[in-house]
C-alpha cells in the first residue's frame, strides 16, 4: 500500500483511507455491527492505515465503532474524526465551533471506551463568529492529554 504524509507532522498513513460513516449513519439503516467491525479489520489486513468518522455520525455510535474495531490495532493506524455540529443532546444540532464546544468533543473522545488518543482532529464546519485562526492557539492545551 502506497503510504501519504499528512500535514507539516510527519503523519504517515496509507494512500487509500476507509471512511466509515455509513456503517453507522446517514445512507439508509446502519450495519450490523459485527459485520462492519469486520470490514474495518479487513481494511487493515489489506494495509489501510487511515479511518475517518465524526461524533455527528449517529452521533457519537461511528466514533465507538471504529474505536472498538480498531483497538487491537492502536499506534498502527490513524483514527481521523471531526467536530463542528452541537450534539450534546444526543441528537444532530447546529453548527457551532465555539472553543468551549470544541473542548467537551476533545474530552469525550480522549475518554471514551475504546480510544484515549486523538491523533487527527479536524472541523466538520466553521462559523463565523468562530473562525478556524482562533481555535488552535486555544486548544494547544486540551491536546496534552492525547501525547
Amino acid at each position: 500500500m502506497k503510504k501519504r504524509t499528512l500535514g507539516e507532522g510527519n503523519l504517515e498513513v496509507s494512500a487509500i483511507g476507509l471512511g466509515c460513516m455509513s456503517m453507522s449513519f446517514g445512507y439508509g439503516p446502519a450495519g450490523d455491527k459485527q459485520e462492519m467491525i469486520n470490514v474495518i479489520r479487513s481494511a487493515v489486513e489489506q494495509g489501510v492505515t487511515f479511518f475517518d468518522t465524526a461524533e455527528v455520525y449517529g452521533p457519537f455510535t461511528n466514533e465507538e465503532l471504529v474505536g472498538e474495531a480498531l483497538a487491537p490495532f492502536r499506534g498502527q493506524v490513524v483514527i481521523a474524526t471531526k467536530f463542528g455540529f452541537d450534539c450534546d443532546s444526543g441528537k444532530q444540532g447546529g453548527v457551532t465551533s465555539q472553543p468551549e464546544r470544541i473542548k467537551r468533543v476533545v474530552e469525550a473522545s480522549l475518554n471514551g471506551p475504546e480510544s484515549r488518543r486523538l491523533i487527527c482532529f479536524t472541523s466538520t464546519a466553521l462559523t463565523r463568529t468562530c473562525p478556524s485562526r482562533t481555535w488552535p492557539a486555544q486548544s494547544k492545551s486540551w491536546f496534552s492529554k492525547a501525547r
